[in-house]
């Protein structure tokens, strides 16, 4: 069998997964709606019928309504879902999509709603308590939820499949809003408390990691269920399977002065010419980099060509000398972006080339901003995130500065990191400023 099909089934197996734990509610679903169907003409009951009002009101208009994620927990008895089904609908509100999270009592029933523009969260929680909804939370929800659970947890899955760094990020988008945190071997076997094939307690959810760590997942203002913590099992178990891997794409640029440099994604086996630049750099340039002591320098390194931690662009030379890295890190629920350049390659925009590219990364994870930690002097840095042309914060203590750019001003495109054409907003980037 070759290394194709190997991969192909793999990525099968555990889309099977995936599916099984995606699709397990809604087969509940379909069950409890056949015990909770309206009675037929047999039994001489009719159900009641539509006011006259209901009737004329029609379905809702997108454009004066709003969209609702609602959780709330329910009696695991029939006519529960049926009663709280009707108040919803004698409110008008549209039920555009059910998933059932059957619990040891009761059921999780996430709801995915239409209602009408003038009924708010409050209101619609009221409603839902007097249908006999306990637990209820709701928010906000955009046209990115109309698709459907099965639909989109088979694309993380693939998205998985192809980067091993998009296992956070698949993590995030399959949670919800929660923070993650890779624990290393060590700090995971000091712990103690996670068994091998993981578990969850409540707002916290552990999963093993082929190396020994640990992902935690925390998430304060929703508990996780059994349902949840099995799709991010099947997850966790592709990207394991699958081993290491970044995608092969690169771009080679030719600077100003006529240099050809090789810009692609890097990862821990790159670590040995990664240390050989550290060993090129001036004292000043690693800590400008590390804020730290510089003998530590090479320490980091292990952290972050891991992908469980981010995604890492390099620029390298004709010959194969890495000359500069790019960073993009999830740190918890935020995103930090750093650079390092090599001194003989500084103020020729290649820090510039590489803050675009891992923007433009930030922006397709669908993150809300990304921030730079450097020193108030670093002014290669302050230049190159104000080049980005987006809004910028600043905060500074003691001598450090923190740049803090948001995202949501810009359009999100799915830009893949090594793309054959430039994002167009970073083209000119080679002539604004010298990079560190």
């Amino acid at each position: 069998m070759s290394n194709e099909t190997q991969v192909v089934a793999v990525v099968l197996c555990c889309a099977a997964a995936l599916l099984a734990a995606a699709t397990a509610g809604f087969r509940m679903l379909r069950t409890e709606r056949r015990e909770h169907a309206p009675p037929t003409a047999d039994t001489g009951a009719r159900p009641p019928a539509s006011t006259d009002s209901e009737a004329a009101a029609g379905p809702l208009d997108p454009a004066s309504s709003t969209l609702w994620r609602m959780r709330t927990t329910v009696r695991d008895e029939p006519g529960s879902l049926a009663a709280l089904c009707t108040v919803l609908a004698h409110q008008r509100v549209d039920i555009l999509s059910l998933q059932t999270h059957p619990l040891a009592e009761g059921t999780v029933d996430e709801f995915l709603l239409r209602a009408p523009e003038e009924l708010t969260s409050g209101a619609l929680a009221g409603l839902v308590a007097g249908a006999g909804g306990a637990d209820t939370w709701i928010e906000r929800a955009d046209t990115h939820d109309l698709v459907d659970a099965p639909t989109r947890i088979l694309g993380l899955a693939t998205r998985t499949a192809l980067d091993a760094a998009e296992l956070p990020l698949a993590l995030r988008q399959l949670l919800g809003r929660c923070t993650i945190r890779s624990l290393p071997a060590k700090a995971a076997a000091a712990s103690g408390d996670t068994p091998v094939e993981g578990g969850f307690d409540d707002t916290v959810l552990r999963l093993r990691t082929p190396e020994g760590g640990v992902i935690a997942v925390e998430r304060p203002y929703l508990p996780f269920t059994p349902t949840e913590f099995a799709r991010a099992r099947a997850l966790v178990e592709l990207d394991t399977r699958l081993g290491p891997r970044v995608p092969n794409g690169e771009d080679v640029l030719t600077l100003p002065e006529g240099n050809d440099i090789t810009v692609r994604r890097a990862d821990s086996g790159d670590l040995a010419p990664s240390r050989a630049m550290h060993e090129r750099c001036s004292q000043a340039t690693l800590a400008r980099r590390y804020h730290g002591p510089v003998a530590d320098a090479d320490r980091y390194l292990t952290h972050l060509l891991s992908p469980r931690h981010g995604r890492t662009l390099a620029a390298q030379t004709a010959s194969g000398r890495i000359v500069a890295l790019g960073h993009l890190l999830w740190d918890g629920d935020e995103t930090e972006v750093a650079l390092l350049v090599e001194d003989d390659w500084q103020r020729r925009g290649i820090g510039a080339e590489l803050l675009g590219r891992l923007v433009a990364m930030a922006i397709e994870a669908g993150c809300s901003s990304v921030y730079a930690v450097t020193q108030s002097a670093n002014t290669g840095m302050v230049a190159a995130m104000r080049g980005l042309g987006l809004p910028l914060d600043y905060q500074i203590e003691e001598g450090t500065l923190v740049i803090t750019a948001r995202l949501d001003a810009v359009p999100a495109a799915s830009l893949l990191p090594y793309a054959n054409e430039l994002p167009y907003a970073y083209e000119d980037g080679y002539e604004r400023a010298e990079q560190h």
